[in-house]
């Protein structure tokens, strides 16, 4: 199916152009249009083709590419969806490959918009890796004024195949997906990029094993030997650092480094680690797992007011004893990447050269690793909406990897869905809009909840009765009711030490609904 409205069906005969042998991607240069045409929806369109905002923001890194047309690709099915933008799997009509759209409308743009778009096209541009996901190219629909960004295609996410409850990853699996992963970061660090969102939803994998790291719309250019501040609101919640929580905006490699030891913990544990809903009961799960900051942390974090987040009772680190069932370099380089300081989780080439990559079992090649059928997040939100169906009308569920009956408890074992494609671009102009306004209530009601969000927390939930226990032998994860007043009362005694002024519009929201 060509895609839809972006797509005219006849083009006059003096607008065809031939088709170069080649193929190549860069070499189809769009025709100038007549002046009323390149004003069209107030979009400024310069005669080669570009939107002027485009060429003011990112004209050095695309001077040498030309914009293909929307009509040289076959929309084949939509696999991503966002509040800003959508993403297809597609077929290039001029050389038969498939590859994913990024569609993003550039009619209209806010400056922040613009500014998060340009970025993420110039840090993909400066990116050559093979576990880094490859902008291939630029598509301009001047009728409907959007742009595509063209990336590789990729089968499969981290999170679909974590979704699979027949999946249980050996330990060479798990080391082939580390390396790739922790290459790849070392690839953008080494190249002054750090990456600001890394989870399993953003690890794409093909079909012949590779990974690759994606989504780059929250990366952003760093150079450690001349920091300057950065955003704090970065990082899904759930694989956010503890000095980004207690609002650190110096920060440099440790962000990507923490995010991670968790998704290292998450593959050998089969569920993720610190399931936050909040950022202050994010802050306390790490502290429980990871002990309490020393006092020498807290003096060199510069936070105006450092000693309004300290938890009344100290906590002491129980890495190991958590993560016992773990092979023991695994959790030494747990315990590494999970450092409370930052400074302490070393670079990505440290790593590479631990134990745990240079001894047996090695990782294996990735082409050994299990074949699935296509899995991301869009899937496994089909797959349970079709189970939901199922269950409204009286039929039977089976699970995804046998005939056995999915059980709510263990569903909490499966990956959460990802986040939806490129949905932080919105969610941080959301932000912006917040703090600016004076009359908004709280920013947990305008943010999805934490795993979907790529910045903030969400409000305790009246549907979840009860918090999610961690059971240090990975095999069940379960309501206990029975436990839930002492939990509330030891997690108002965390909250309780900090001000309300300390802790912005969110934690102001609950404490009034308290």
């Amino acid at each position: 199916m060509v895609m839809g409205c972006l797509l005219r069906k006849r083009k006059p005969k003096n607008d065809q152009r031939p088709r170069d042998s080649d193929h190549n991607i860069h070499q189809f240069p769009a025709p100038a249009e007549p002046p009323e045409f390149q004003m069209r929806k107030g979009v400024a369109v310069r005669p080669e083709g570009w939107p002027s905002w485009l060429l003011e923001v990112a004209g050095n890194v695309i001077k040498d590419w030309k914009p293909r047309r929307a009509n040289t690709f076959e929309k084949l099915d939509k696999i991503g969806q966002g509040t800003y933008s959508n993403v297809y799997k597609a077929r290039d009509l001029i050389t038969g490959k498939v590859v994913a759209l990024k569609k993003v409308r550039f009619d209209n743009l806010e400056a922040e918009t613009v500014r998060f778009i340009a970025r993420e096209i110039l840090v993909l541009r400066r990116l050559n890796h093979p576990n880094v996901i490859k902008l291939e190219g630029l598509v301009i629909s001047r009728m409907s004024s959007s742009l595509y960004l063209v990336f590789e295609y990729m089968e499969h996410d981290l999170a679909g195949l974590a979704a699979f409850q027949s999946v249980k990853f050996t330990e060479p699996q798990v080391k082939c997906y580390m390396k790739q992963l922790l290459s790849g970061l070392e690839h953008c660090h080494n190249n002054g990029v750090l990456h600001r969102d890394i989870k399993c939803s953003n690890l794409l994998i093909n079909n012949e094993g590779i990974l690759k790291i994606a989504d780059f719309g929250l990366a952003s250019f760093f150079d450690p030997e001349r920091r300057k501040p950065m955003t704090s609101r970065v990082v899904t919640l759930w694989y956010r650092p503890p000095e980004l929580l207690l609002g650190v905006t110096y920060y440099g490699v440790g962000v990507d480094l923490w995010s991670a030891g968790c998704i290292l913990a998450e593959l050998l544990a089969g569920k993720p680690i610190l399931r936050g809903r909040t950022e202050v009961e994010q802050l306390h799960k790490i502290f429980k797992l990871c002990g309490s900051p020393t006092e020498e942390y807290w003096k060199k974090s510069r936070l105006p007011n450092a000693t309004l987040y300290k938890p009344q009772q100290p906590y002491k680190r129980c890495i190991v004893e958590t993560f016992k069932d773990f092979p023991s370099p695994a959790i030494s380089l747990v315990e590494t990447l999970l450092a409370i300081d930052p400074d302490s989780r070393g670079t990505a080439t440290t790593a590479l050269n631990t134990e745990f990559f240079t001894a047996e079992p090695y990782a294996c090649d990735p082409s050994r690793l299990p074949k699935f059928p296509p899995s991301k997040e869009m899937d496994i939100k089909l797959r349970d909406e079709a189970a939901r169906r199922r269950q409204g009308l009286g039929v039977k569920p089976h699970s995804m990897g046998g005939n056995r009956r999915t059980r709510a408890r263990d569903m909490v074992n499966r990956a959460v869905p990802a986040p939806e494609a490129n949905a932080e671009l919105q969610t941080n102009l959301d932000r912006l809009r917040i703090t600016s306004d004076g009359k908004a209530k709280s920013k947990s009601e305008k943010f999805p909840p934490p795993h979907q969000d790529g910045a903030v927390g969400h409000p305790l939930d009246a549907s979840q009765i009860g918090p999610i226990s961690f059971d240090t032998s990975f095999n069940s994860s379960r309501r206990k009711k029975n436990k839930e007043e002492a939990h509330r009362a030891s997690s108002r005694r965390f909250i309780n030490v900090f001000f309300r002024s300390s802790i912005g519009w969110s934690m102001h929201f609950r404490f009034r609904r308290r």
